[in-house]
C-alpha cells in the first residue's frame, strides 16, 4: 500500500536527515526500521526494497543536523554520489557521508527482495579532525572486514544485537568508546593519526586488545607477553592501558575462557563432548588444572555442573509438556 511507503518514508526523514526517497515498490512497500540512541550517537538498522535517495541543496537550505553519516551495508549493493565522487559499496564495506553537501545514491538488492544496512550518524562536533578532512573520503568506499574496519564493523553490528540488554549506563560508556573507534577508523584512513587525542588512541588500542582476545582465547599459549607482543607494546604498558579494569589481563582471560567453559557445559547440544575437550578448545589443556579453577569459581566441579544443567533442563521439558497435556485435556468437550 502507498500510505505504507509514505509513513516509512516519514519515519525514516525524521530520524535521519531529509531526504527525496522513491522506490519502484511504493504501491506494495514493505520495509523495517530500528532507532536505537546511543548518546550523540544515533544507529539505525534498515530493511527495505530498492530505493532511490537524493538530498539538494534545498532539503540542506530547509534542515541540516550536521552530522556525518557512516553506512554499513550486510545485505544488498549501495551506490553512492557526493562531492564529486562516486562508490559502490556491498556487505562488510562502510561509506562516510556529509549531510550539508548534496549526495544521490541507489540502494538495491542482489538477487533479493530486500536491502539490509545500519546507517550511524555522528555529529561533526564530536569528531576530532576537521570538515576538510573527513570530506576527502566522503562517498569512498572502506573496508570493513580487517583491521580497524572489521573492529568498527564488529563494535556496531554488537550495538544493534545487544540494544535491548543495554543499561543507561551501559551506553553512557559505550558512547565514547563508538566515538573513538570512529574517529580511528577516519584517521587511520585519512593517515592522519597523529590528530587523535591520547585517550582516544588508548581506547582504541584496548578494543583492539579485547578483540584480539576473544579471537585466540582457545589458544593456550595466550599471555599478556604474547598480547602486548601482538601490538607492539611493553607488557608492562599493556598492563597500564587496564589499570582500570575491575581485573588483571591474566585474569580477565581466565575469566572469560571460564565463561565460555561453563556455557558449553550447559548446552544440551555439547553433551556428547568430553568436560576435557571443553576445556582445551577454550585454552585449558590440563584437565585437572581446569577442574580445580572450575571448582574454585563456581562452587561444584564441571561434569557435576553439567549433570545439574541437564537434570535442570530435563525438569523444565516435562513441566511444559504436563503443563501442555493439562491444557489440553482442559480443552477437551
Amino acid at each position: 500500500m502507498a500510505d505504507r511507503f509514505d509513513w516509512w518514508r516519514e519515519m525514516a526523514c525524521q530520524t535521519h536527515i531529509p531526504t527525496v526517497v522513491r522506490s519502484d515498490r511504493e504501491q506494495d512497500f514493505r520495509g523495517t526500521l530500528r532507532v536505537l540512541d546511543f548518546g550523540v550517537l544515533q544507529l539505525s538498522a534498515m530493511t527495505h526494497p530498492a530505493l532511490r535517495v537524493r538530498r539538494n541543496w534545498k532539503e540542506i537550505r530547509q534542515s541540516d543536523p550536521e552530522t556525518y553519516c557512516l553506512t554499513l551495508p550486510s545485505r544488498g549493493t549501495i551506490r553512492f554520489g557526493q562531492s564529486g565522487r562516486e562508490a559502490e559499496l556491498g556487505p562488510r564495506e562502510l561509506m562516510l557521508y556529509d549531510s550539508s553537501r548534496p549526495f544521490h545514491g541507489w540502494i538495491s538488492p542482489d538477487g533479493d527482495d530486500h536491502v539490509s544496512h545500519m546507517v550511524m550518524q555522528i555529529p561533526a562536533a564530536v569528531l576530532p579532525l576537521p570538515a576538510d578532512r573527513l570530506g576527502r573520503i566522503t562517498a569512498t568506499r572502506l573496508p570493513g572486514g580487517t583491521g580497524i574496519g572489521a573492529l568498527l564493523a564488529g563494535h556496531l553490528g554488537e550495538l544493534t544485537r545487544q540494544a535491548s540488554h543495554l543499561t543507561a549506563a551501559d551506553v553512557a560508556r559505550l558512547s565514547p568508546l563508538t566515538i573513538d573507534l570512529l574517529a580511528a577508523f577516519f584517521a587511520h584512513h585519512l593517515q592522519a593519526q597523529e590528530r587523535l587525542p591520547p585517550e582516544t588512541r588508548r581506547q582504541v588500542l584496548r578494543a583492539r586488545v579485547r578483540d584480539f582476545v576473544q579471537r585466540r582465547l582457545g589458544d593456550p599459549g595466550l599471555t599478556a607477553d604474547t598480547i602486548a607482543a601482538a601490538h607492539h607494546i611493553s607488557t608492562r604498558y599493556l598492563y597500564k592501558l587496564f589499570q582500570d579494569e575491575e581485573m588483571s589481563v591474566a585474569r580477565w582471560i581466565r575469566h572469560l575462557r571460564l565463561e565460555h567453559c561453563r556455557r558449553d557445559l550447559a548446552d544440551p547440544r555439547l553433551l556428547a563432548r568430553p568436560v576435557h575437550a571443553v576445556a582445551a578448545r577454550w585454552g585449558f589443556p590440563d584437565a585437572a588444572h581446569f577442574s580445580r579453577l572450575f571448582r574454585a569459581v563456581y562452587g561444584v566441579p564441571p561434569r557435576d555442573y553439567r549433570v545439574q544443567c541437564a537434570e535442570t533442563g530435563k525438569h523444565r521439558a516435562e513441566n511444559v509438556n504436563d503443563h501442555s497435556i493439562a491444557r489440553s485435556a482442559h480443552s477437551q468437550p
